[in-house]
């Protein structure tokens, strides 16, 4: 039996489409395996959302050449730079493109067969991002959380990215088969789902005529056994009322949004090509409608044009806005978008240092937030065990790999999944730590 392996690049959009593929090969009778010294051929799903992410990519898929192994490079890099990829590194055996994975079979057939040196190219001039509802997905990571995607392609066109020319226009799954998916997973043992898109606000526009993400989520809230849905990557200006109330009602529903604003100054945000609004006024709408809600974003600094003046707009929205988490990145200067060739590039040092003192007060905040947990009780799930019997648990308010996590001690046995009440004790900028009661 021939053993493929595949290291996956980049956001849990794509890992879902290395979990796609991995599902076809396991169906095909392809014994997979995470050790790539170990297999017959190995898959690299890219990212290229930034240059660094390019970077990594890169890396992998050379080491692997360099090594001897038979490698396919799927995703976004392919989708991107076609013909410089396969004259960069030549020893690549094929590539394929972001919405052709599902020819993932016969691609390494081909591969795992062929004598001569000729390689595939199997992406789509037109990338058209379709589910594919009949694979059944081959978990890489299966914890007590799993990333369901309702959508992919992007209707936007954001001046830094690049995404709509990868994935193509925005498709939405039905509610129906998002629903069973999701109650699959709550089979195999999953206690949180965390719904993913490009954008998940407007989940459904395509396919209902309007935004239906609070259907989705009432639909959701039926299935017995699960225990939180978590949403990620919103857009602020589809964050409607009726979502908004399905939120705050709906009980598996974590109160925690993740909504990147990108920036506050309406300079800069219609640079951007983002909506423009006053977004003072959706953090108190949210905070206001949804008791206890966690509040996490990202925000771009460096961004062509961007003034000093600029920047402390941004500073003092956030020393304002008060955010429970947030992310902060430099600006990446991307082929193939408006922003690339915008006058007023600002200096690699003056986004660094934007960067650092964006950073360093969120971390204050951060810290004073954390401090304000001492001394109550929340529900926390159970991701993991240290070595030395420390329990690694998730709040509510922290969303799986990009958040802080809770560090407890229990009398009782705990398994991975469950949601345990915990008394915190103490805090960091970025973690809590306490005792199961």
């Amino acid at each position: 039996m021939k053993k493929i392996a595949l290291i996956n690049h980049g956001c849990a959009k794509n890992l879902v489409d290395s979990e796609l593929m991995l599902g076809l090969l396991a169906e095909k009778g392809y014994e997979i395996t995470l050790d790539e010294n170990d297999a017959d051929a190995v898959i690299v799903n890219t990212c290229s959302f930034i240059h660094d992410a390019e970077k990594e990519s890169v890396q992998s898929i050379l080491q692997l050449v360099e090594s001897g192994k038979k490698v396919i490079v799927t995703g976004c890099l392919p989708q991107k730079h076609k013909d410089e990829l396969k004259k960069a590194i030549p020893e690549v055996c094929a590539l394929v493109g972001t919405t052709d994975f599902k020819d993932i079979v016969p691609i390494v057939e081909n591969v795992l067969n062929k004598q001569n040196n000729e390689y595939i190219s199997k992406i789509s001039e037109k990338p058209e991002y379709i589910y594919p509802e009949t694979i059944h997905r081959q978990q890489i990571t299966m914890g007590s959380s799993s990333y369901i995607k309702i959508a992919d392609g992007c209707n936007y066109h954001c001046g830094y990215c690049i995404i709509p020319q990868l994935r193509g226009a925005y498709h939405s799954r039905t509610i129906e088969n998002i629903v069973e998916e999701a109650k699959e997973l709550v089979q195999k043992g999953v206690t949180e789902i965390d719904l993913i898109a490009q954008d998940t606000t407007s989940y459904g526009i395509d396919l209902y005529g309007k935004p239906s993400l609070a259907k989705l989520l009432e639909e959701l809230n039926k299935i017995e056994g699960l225990g939180w849905i978590r949403i990620m990557y919103a857009y602020p200006s589809q964050m409607n009322d009726e979502l908004i109330e399905a939120i705050a009602k709906l009980d598996k529903v974590a109160k925690y949004i993740d909504i990147p604003l990108q920036h506050y100054s309406k300079k800069i945000l219609e640079a951007m090509r983002r909506p423009v609004s006053d977004y003072k006024e959706l953090i108190q709408k949210l905070r206001d409608k949804i008791p206890g809600v966690a509040i996490r974003t990202a925000f771009i600094v460096g961004y062509p044009g961007e003034t000093d003046a600029d920047f402390e707009e941004l500073y003092d929205f956030v020393k304002f806005a008060r955010f429970d988490r947030m992310g902060v990145f430099e600006y990446s200067r991307e082929k193939n978008t408006t922003s690339y060739s915008m006058e007023n590039q600002v200096p690699k040092k003056l986004k660094h240092k934007r960067y650092k003192e964006l950073m360093s007060l969120q971390q204050q905040i951060s810290y004073e937030i954390n401090q304000t947990y001492i001394g109550k009780t929340i529900p926390c799930m159970v991701e993991s065990f240290t070595d030395d019997g420390v329990i690694i648990m998730r709040s509510e308010h922290d969303a799986p790999e990009i958040d802080g996590l809770v560090y407890a001690k229990s009398e009782k046995p705990v398994v991975p999944g469950d949601i345990e009440q915990v008394l915190i004790d103490n805090a960091d900028e970025y973690d809590l730590f306490g005792t199961i009661v």
